[in-house]
């Protein structure tokens, strides 16, 4: 890829130019913007609620795209008149994360374009901290990660576990990764809407990726900062992604 080519960029038609004095914080999602594992989480998700309640694809009713697992494990339950999902979480977790290593393996998943050199590059740049803000539970987040080899980029964030709203997942993303760093220099990472609002909540800039189930118009509608088709030209979205924090301070 050529350096000079700046694949799917765009940052609200500015000029963006770079600080010295940034530290960007950079939180990613998971599922379709760092990996596709085939619907190996939803697989296995499946698998624990049928051993639970005897329900086979007891999740098919359920919207999984930029939802926590918490949200959908609720939402799951409630379309079977089961209740609420605090008194089944902890038996419902430990059967998930038993059954996902072997879910993985029977799906052909793979990296998104780009990956792993975009988080070599940002990880890389001086002062950079890298996290996840994802819906995955922190130990199926950890499995993923571990599987398609990403585990060791990200210095903590925020996980499915912590709430139904992803808006609070972001939150806590930013107070565990941010180390103080101000609102104008954090960007949230994701392939869906629910990315993008729940960083504008939060007061921070959303990036959108359309590796997922939604193109770059429907990413842009929803309040994207910046917008990409993809990281396969992982140079030039490195040094898109490190000027738009910077032009956030501006």
């Amino acid at each position: 890829m050529g350096q000079g080519r700046e694949h799917g960029r765009e940052v609200g038609g500015q000029t963006a130019t770079k600080s010295k004095n940034d530290v960007p914080v950079f939180l990613f999602d998971i599922d379709n913007t760092l990996l596709y594992t085939g619907g190996a989480g939803g697989l296995a998700m499946n698998l624990a609620f049928a051993e639970m309640f005897g329900i086979q694809d007891g999740f098919a009713q359920v919207e999984f795209s930029g939802r926590t697992d918490r949200y959908i494990l609720q939402q799951g339950l409630a379309c079977h008149g089961l209740g609420n999902a605090e008194p089944v979480l902890d038996d419902f977790t430990e059967r998930y994360y038993s059954l996902l290593p072997r879910a993985l393996r029977e799906r052909q998943g793979y990296l998104m374009p780009g990956f792993p050199q975009l988080l070599d590059a940002l990880a890389s740049t001086p002062g950079v901290r890298l996290g996840l803000a994802t819906g995955n539970f922190s130990k199926a987040a950890a499995v993923k990660l571990e599987y398609y080899g990403l585990h060791g980029y990200f210095s903590g964030g925020g996980f499915g576990e912590g709430s139904l709203e992803r808006s609070v997942i972001v939150r806590q993303a930013i107070e565990s990764v941010g180390d103080g760093a101000s609102l104008e220099e954090v960007l949230v990472i994701g392939d869906t809407p629910h990315d993008i609002t729940a960083a504008s909540e939060n007061g921070v800039a959303g990036v959108g990726v359309a590796t997922g189930s939604y193109s770059t118009r429907d990413l842009r509608a929803s309040g994207a900062r910046l917008v990409f088709e993809d990281f396969s030209d992982w140079q030039a979205s490195t040094r898109a992604l490190i000027e738009a924090s910077s032009l956030r301070r501006q």
